[in-house]
């Protein structure tokens, strides 16, 4: 950043109080999350952006945006947690639960093989019926009808399976390891603050228990991401809490690949609850930017914005548009869906000014 812009951005300040924290920003070091509290009630959205950008800039390729193109397959619908946000789930004997069978998840694996995916997401509901022995065996399936990055079972996936097997999430994860888990996704985070979780998912895994699957999968070698679903209930301060308490598992264990927001879709469910519009989404996007200095990747999110905001998104401190998603059911339940292709993508990120590069799972470049 030149020091013009330096000094447009101090000008566009809304008060004057705020000018140390965007000269700490400027010079790459961290916020408080007293900071953080202040930034985001005192700067205006755009100045926002602009410094969030500012770090992107320097914490990445400024002129590339990534994507990715992979499959969500979600193998059951079946949960007993209730969580007041999902329209997705279906209580244990509903007549539309399902878990999918071995001849469907192989059909997927080869046809996102065939669309030239490289990796899956695999993600369900906490099933009572299953147990150990058939995630290794869907692992073991899925390794064996194609070579394929899994990117599986999210915290409170694996919580839930520890307490049924009465064993500890180590042994648990190693086990999930052995059989050909590559990864592990951050769904399941809402926001890290038990206040909110005792509200909205009071039968879903605790904050330090999310936090303890990550730095055990960590400890293990394995990658994962970290996500955090807002706009409900939460207030700014929790959404600062849950950025913090990431921030310092990952100056801890350096084990997450990227940092994923997203907005809470209200649709079918009956959480009592507005939706965000997309200049919080925004504000928010690029705070996360700001306060996550130990995070290389922020992925903006056109699956609950859309495609607009999702090119908006990569000036407002994302580097990543995620995936073309060839299947998505869990938002979708929620009533909100936008359809995307690879070329669709790769065009978005053109006309956003950006050189489009097809990544893998891990965030590794990969030949467009």
């Amino acid at each position: 950043m030149t020091n013009l812009d330096s000094h447009i951005i101090l000008f566009e300040m809304n008060t004057t109080k705020t000018h140390p924290i965007i000269h700490k920003i400027l010079d790459l070091k961290r916020i408080t999350s007293e900071e953080a509290l202040d930034l985001y009630h005192n700067t205006d959205l755009i100045t926002l952006g602009k410094l969030a950008n500012h770090i992107r800039i320097h914490k990445t390729q400024p002129d590339i945006a990534s994507y990715i193109v992979d499959r969500n397959i979600n193998y059951t619908n079946v949960c007993i947690t209730h969580c007041h946000f999902c329209a997705f789930y279906r209580k244990p004997g509903d007549n539309e639960g399902y878990v999918l069978p071995d001849e469907i998840i192989q059909q997927k694996v080869l046809e996102t093989k065939s669309l030239g995916g490289t990796g899956i997401l695999m993600q369900g509901g906490l099933n009572p019926y299953l147990k150990l022995d058939y995630y290794k065996h869907l692992l073991e399936l899925i390794k064996n009808t194609s070579e394929i990055h899994i990117h599986g079972f999210s915290p409170p996936e694996i919580v839930y399976l520890s307490q049924l097997e009465k064993k500890s999430l180590k042994d648990i994860i190693k086990s999930l390891i052995d059989s050909g888990l590559d990864s592990i996704p951050g769904g399941g985070a809402e926001i890290l603050a038990d206040r909110v979780r005792n509200e909205i998912s009071p039968k879903k895994c605790s904050s330090e228990e999310w936090l303890s699957v990550m730095e055990t999968a960590h400890s293990l070698g394995l990658k994962t991401t970290a996500t955090m679903m807002f706009g409900h209930i939460e207030t700014i301060e929790e959404r600062i809490e849950h950025l913090d308490k990431i921030r310092h598992l990952q100056d801890k264990t350096g084990g997450f690949t990227a940092f994923i927001p997203w907005t809470f879709q209200k649709g079918d469910t009956p959480l009592d609850a507005k939706s965000i519009y997309s200049h919080e989404y925004l504000k928010t996007l690029a705070l996360s930017r700001i306060y996550l200095d130990n995070f290389t990747n922020i992925q903006g999110s056109w699956v609950t914005q859309g495609e607009q905001i999702g090119q908006l998104s990569l000036s407002f401190g994302a580097n990543d548009l995620g995936s073309i998603m060839i299947e998505e059911n869990v938002v979708s339940s929620a009533g909100t869906s936008f359809e995307m292709t690879e070329n669709k993508i790769r065009k978005l990120i053109e006309e956003a000014g950006y050189k489009p590069f097809k990544r893998n799972t891990l965030y590794n470049n990969m030949p467009n």
